[in-house]
């Protein structure tokens, strides 16, 4: 089966979810009831797996994107992911390394912000920036205590 060839490829190419999947075999316009096969049969070939794609997305998007966990977490409940499998994403990210980043773009941003003479408004830029890499409060709140 050609589509099957070309799915396989797509999956293979990048991780995927079966949302993912899903779209593109509309896309190539393949039927509900063979989509529905195909990814069946991907997902009993290994081809498409939920986990190894959450893992995978967290752990590329806090270590090149320097993302925060709750923005990961709502990137990944959008893609369709179950609590479980985000959960075990987020586990893979080590704390100590969390907060060496977490610390390092508080102090990278606060050093853009030196001409700035308020040190309130360093402040809350430095921590509205960090809430919309999807740092938690209380986290912000720590690190901007120790500076």
């Amino acid at each position: 089966m050609d589509i099957l060839k070309k799915a396989c490829s797509y999956c293979i190419y990048q991780e995927r979810t079966q949302g993912e999947v899903r779209e593109k075999l509309k896309s190539w316009g393949v039927s509900r009831d063979a989509s529905e096969e195909i990814i069946a049969w991907l997902i009993t070939e290994n081809f498409i797996n939920e986990s190894r794609f959450a893992r995978q997305f967290a752990g590329g998007k806090f270590r090149v994107k320097k993302w925060g966990r709750k923005k990961i977490i709502y990137e990944l409940k959008a893609r369709g992911i179950s609590p479980n499998c985000i959960r075990d994403a987020l586990q893979a990210i080590d704390d100590d390394e969390y907060f060496t980043t977490l610390r390092g773009l508080a102090a990278k941003k606060a050093e853009s912000l030196a001409p700035e003479s308020d040190p309130f408004m360093i402040r809350k830029k430095v921590s509205t920036y960090l809430l919309m890499k999807g740092y938690e409060p209380e986290h912000i709140r720590e690190v901007l205590e120790d500076r």
